[in-house]
């Protein structure tokens, strides 16, 4: 009784055919990195304001130049720019009762002084 059967020929395709996709699906991997690399140069030449305004910094754009080659740099700009969003103060939040700032009146009120010297002053001029 055997314990082993020899494996088809087919199978043995397979094997390559798996083999030559993972290169492939490697080698498109690289690429698509190199080319996320190269156009991340571009953040390099913005000033503070402007990655400030896309939710990076210079040590943002620093950590994703150190990843491996092999690594997609953009992955770390996008979690870092996430986390930033979520982190932020949501403008929908209601303002607690020591934020409120009351606002000065729109018309002018008119005191006893004033209204001795100009009586001819409308009071909501």
């Amino acid at each position: 009784m055997a314990l082993h059967q020899p494996l088809p020929a087919t199978s043995a395709l397979v094997r390559a055919a798996d083999f030559t996709r993972g290169i492939a699906l490697r080698v498109v991997d690289f690429a698509r990195a190199w080319k996320h690399r190269r156009a991340m140069q571009v953040l390099t030449t913005f000033d503070d304001r402007m990655l400030r305004d896309i939710g990076l910094t210079r040590g943002d754009l620093r950590d994703a130049a150190a990843e491996p080659v092999w690594r997609d740099p953009t992955a770390v700009l996008v979690t870092r720019a996430r986390e930033r969003r979520f982190n932020r103060r949501p403008l929908w939040r209601p303002m607690a009762q020591s934020e409120h700032v009351k606002a000065p009146p729109l018309a002018p009120s008119v005191d006893e002084w004033s209204a001795s010297f100009f009586p001819a002053r409308s009071r909501y001029y």
